[in-house]
C-alpha cells in the first residue's frame, strides 16, 4: 500500500466563521486512506465563539498558543518556534496555511524548518479594504507579496478575490486556483414545522442575518435597513444570528428605536434558521465568498447584498438575488420588492437553490482540494 500523503492544516484561529468551516469540512472530507492530516491553529479570542468547541467537536487539532489573531511580537515568536519544531516532527509533504497570520508563520516556519514541503496559501477574503489604515494595508501588501514569491499555490475562494489580489501584485495569474467553498446540502423539515419550533409566526415575513456583529459586517447598516422599513411600512421582521463586539451596541440601539429586530446570538441551528426564512442578507463593507449566503441560497432564499468582494459568485443581479450599492436605501428597496411579492421570492431562491447546487457542492471543493494535494506531492 502506497504511503499516505502528510498534509499540515495551519489556520490562527477556528472561530466561527467561513475559513473554519472549510477547513473543518477537509478535516473531515479528505480520503483518510490516501491522506494523513493534522490541524495546527491557535486560540479564539475572549470575545468568539470557538468553532471546534461550540460545533465541529469530532476534530482533534493541535494548539499552539500565540497563533491566534492578536498581534504581540513575543506571542508570535513562540508561536512560530511552535510551528516550526511540529513541522520538524509531523514531516508533512504540504503545508496549506489558512488566514493572514497563519499564512505568514506558517510559511515562514515552513521555509525555515527545511522539510521541502509544498506550501500552499488560501485567501478567504483578502485584507485590501476595509480592514486596515492606508499604510497598513500597504505593509500587508508587502509582506504578502514576499510569500507569494515562495508559494507553490495559491488559492483564491472567489473570482473577484483572486483578480484585486493580482493587481496588487501578490503572486502571478499562474500561482492561482479559484475554489469555491463547498459545503453540505442542508437537510431540514417544512418551513411550517421549524417555524413552530422556533417560536416564529406562520405569517410573518421573516429576513435572515447570519455573521459576526463586527465593523466589517456593519450591523449598523442592517438596522438602517431595517429602519428604513419601518419608515417604508414594510412588514418584514429581522432574525440576526452571530455575535462579536458590536452585540450589545446593535441590541441597544434596536430596542430604543423599536426596531423589528430578533437577536438570536451565536446558533448551531443555521440551516433551520435559513429554511425557516424568506430572504436573506448580508450588509458588510467587504467579503471573501461568505458560506453564509451559499447555505441561503441552498436553502432556497433570494438574497440582498451589496456587490463587494466575490458576492457576485454566489448572487446573480435579478436572477437569484439583488446586488445593490451599499447604500441603506438601496438594500431597502430591494428588500422591498422581495418582501411584498412571494412569485418574485419564489423565481430568485429557486434558481439561486440550483446555482448553489452546481458550484457549492462539499464534493466539488473536496475534490479540488484532493487534486491539489496529489499534484502537489507529485512535484
Amino acid at each position: 500500500m502506497a504511503e499516505r500523503i502528510k498534509v499540515m492544516q495551519i489556520i490562527a484561529r477556528m472561530n466561527v466563521g467561513g475559513p473554519a468551516v472549510i477547513v473543518a469540512e477537509l478535516m473531515r472530507g479528505i480520503d483518510s486512506s490516501r491522506f494523513e492530516q493534522i490541524l495546527i491553529t491557535g486560540y479564539c479570542d475572549e470575545t468568539e465563539a470557538d468553532f471546534l468547541d461550540e460545533v465541529a467537536t469530532d476534530i482533534k487539532a493541535t494548539r499552539i498558543a500565540g497563533l491566534g489573531r492578536s498581534v504581540s511580537p513575543i506571542a508570535d515568536f513562540t508561536a512560530f518556534l511552535g510551528l516550526i519544531k511540529t513541522i520538524k516532527t509531523f514531516k508533512p509533504d504540504v503545508i496549506h496555511t489558512h488566514t493572514a497570520k497563519a499564512g505568514v508563520l506558517g510559511r515562514l516556519a515552513s521555509i525555515i524548518a527545511g522539510r521541502g514541503a509544498v506550501r500552499i496559501h488560501t485567501f478567504h477574503g483578502h485584507l485590501l479594504h476595509g480592514y486596515f489604515a492606508g499604510w497598513k494595508t500597504q505593509l500587508v501588501v508587502l509582506i504578502e507579496k514576499f510569500f507569494a514569491k515562495r508559494t507553490h499555490h495559491l488559492i483564491a475562494i472567489g473570482t473577484q478575490v483572486q483578480r484585486e489580489l493580482i493587481a496588487a501584485g501578490i503572486g502571478t495569474a499562474s500561482q492561482y486556483s479559484v475554489f469555491f467553498p463547498g459545503l453540505p446540502e442542508p437537510h431540514t423539515a417544512s418551513k411550517a414545522e421549524i417555524r413552530k419550533n422556533l417560536e416564529l409566526d406562520p405569517a410573518t415575513i421573516y429576513c435572515a442575518f447570519v455573521g459576526r456583529l463586527t465593523q466589517i459586517k456593519r450591523p449598523d447598516r442592517l438596522l438602517d435597513v431595517a429602519a428604513a422599513m419601518v419608515k417604508r411600512e414594510v412588514p418584514i421582521h429581522f432574525l440576526i444570528a452571530g455575535e462579536g463586539e458590536l452585540f450589545e451596541s446593535s441590541k441597544a440601539r434596536a430596542a430604543a428605536e423599536h426596531l423589528p429586530v430578533k437577536f438570536l446570538g451565536w446558533r448551531k441551528d443555521i440551516d433551520d434558521l435559513l429554511a425557516a426564512s424568506d430572504i436573506a442578507i448580508l450588509t458588510s463593507d467587504n467579503e471573501g465568498i461568505p458560506l453564509t449566503l451559499i447555505q441561503a441560497a441552498q436553502a432556497g432564499l433570494p438574497i440582498v447584498a451589496p456587490a463587494v468582494g466575490s458576492i457576485s459568485d454566489i448572487v446573480e443581479n435579478d436572477k437569484t438575488g439583488f446586488l445593490t450599492s451599499p447604500q441603506p436605501g438601496a438594500m431597502a428597496s430591494a428588500l422591498s420588492a422581495l418582501a411584498t411579492d412571494s412569485a418574485l421570492r419564489n423565481r430568485l431562491g429557486s434558481a439561486g437553490k440550483v446555482r448553489a447546487h452546481k458550484y457549492f457542492s462539499l464534493e466539488r471543493m473536496l475534490r479540488d482540494h484532493t487534486e491539489i494535494y496529489n499534484r502537489s506531492h507529485k512535484k
